[in-house]
């Protein structure tokens, strides 16, 4: 055998940890004596001493020590792993940008809890300047994310709607906008401010406006508040802004509208043990992605 007995080594940590056989039998629901010589089977196989004893007190040595301590780090990991897979038919962690989540997942996902008591959708909204996940290091079980579709060799993903850009502004704007582009203030809902430089390079409208000027955000949440309280232009994400724009928060003083060639797409680890709820969430996710009708404004591909 390359490994001792797997009881022996749980009889030995539990000991080790607790610094007591009773204390280690009564969690194992085992005897003493059986604690005992589980430990004295694991000290026969690495040929060393894992315990001094001295009448019923007993002191591990320092070779023990340190078994000891990886093997309550492998052990934490593996009850990790199977609570992990255990649960994998009652909850699901998502990932969300915090513009999206605000704009559209909170009610869809609302309803879908609705639809269905299981999984349990967990959302963490992020703030992310570049939409990413490592599913390695992060606790999560899939996420929605902007993007080109890839993700990372290791990761699957679905595109649930793509993104589709638009200048914005309040009402009392609209006719200013309009008039004169180069006198109103420009906001930014990205440090890189490639919106508005994606939306004047597909549209080959106002060559001359000055990017380097304007208000600059961390979102398009923020952007586009700002946009209707007032202080400016913005470039806002035609689909995840339909409410705003329906209900007379937000105008739009241009009508055309571009393709940037990115979408929101939910993604997930190839081998994960929870795919069958992430079908789940897709079909659902699909079902209530935005929708407009982009035929009736000046669009380009």
């Amino acid at each position: 055998m390359t490994l001792p007995p797997l009881y022996a080594l749980r009889a030995f940590e539990a000991a080790a940890r607790l610094g007591s056989f009773s204390k280690a039998a009564i969690q194992l629901n085992v005897t003493p004596g059986a604690v005992s010589r589980h430990i004295r089977t694991l000290e026969a196989w690495f040929g060393c001493e894992l315990f001094v004893r001295s009448g019923p007190r007993i002191e591990i040595t320092p070779s023990g020590q340190g078994l000891a301590q990886q093997l309550t780090a492998g052990f934490q990991s593996l009850e990790h792993a199977c609570h992990a897979f255990r649960s994998s038919s009652h909850e699901l962690r998502l990932k969300a940008p915090s513009t999206l989540t605000m704009r559209w997942l909170l009610d869809v996902l609302r309803h879908f809890r609705e639809a269905h008591p299981t999984p349990v959708i967990e959302i963490s909204s992020v703030w992310m300047d570049t939409d990413s996940v490592a599913f390695s290091r992060e606790p999560y079980d899939c996420a929605i994310l902007l993007g080109n579709g890839y993700f990372g060799e290791d990761t699957d993903s679905r595109l649930l709607f793509q993104e589709w850009l638009i200048p914005v502004c309040a009402p009392a704007l609209q006719a200013q906008a309009q008039s004169d582009i180069a006198a109103c203030e420009l906001i930014h809902p990205s440090a890189d401010r490639r919106d508005w430089r994606r939306w004047l390079q597909r549209t080959g409208a106002f060559p001359a406006l000055n990017l380097a000027r304007g208000n600059v955000f961390d979102t398009l949440e923020q952007g586009s508040l700002a946009a209707m309280s007032g202080h400016g232009v913005a470039v806002a994400d035609l689909l995840l802004s339909l409410t705003a724009i329906e209900s007379g928060m937000l105008a739009l003083p241009f009508k055309q509208v571009v393709a940037t060639g990115d979408g929101y797409y939910l993604v997930w680890p190839k081998a994960s043990t929870r795919l069958r709820n992430i079908e789940l969430l897709y079909r659902w996710l699909k079902e209530s992605a935005p929708e407009a009708d982009i035929a009736e404004l000046l669009w380009l591909e």
